[in-house]
């Protein structure tokens, strides 16, 4: 269960993050509201998963996960390029997570 509390904090996360550029600099009503609630869910649940998760392995996989995540939808969504070494440092994110989760002792 705290893995899935973890997952949809992600999610939410994603999310928000995502429509923060749908805003146009927080001057469209809805998909600021949507941001902000987007936010504050994903800190609920990361709050919650925090409850059994170690901080230092759920902060790392919340934040590369989401990382990860929100450059591959700015590349799909919204026709933004990474280079080589931008993929090279989400790579690195993704292999730091692994191993920090490797590393934990639940």
């Amino acid at each position: 269960m705290p893995y899935l509390l973890l997952a949809l904090a992600i999610a939410s996360e994603v999310c928000a993050t995502s429509l923060l550029k749908l805003t146009e600099g927080f001057s469209r009503l809805w998909p600021s509201l949507a941001v902000a609630v987007g936010y504050v869910l994903s800190f609920f649940l990361l709050g919650r998963a925090l409850k059994h998760i170690p901080v230092s392995v759920a902060y790392a996989v919340w934040s590369g996960a989401g990382t990860a995540a929100v450059a591959a939808i700015g590349t799909t969504f919204f026709g933004e390029s990474l280079g080589r070494l931008q993929w090279c440092g989400i790579a690195l994110v993704i292999a730091g997570v692994v191993l920090l989760n490797l590393r934990s002792s639940h």
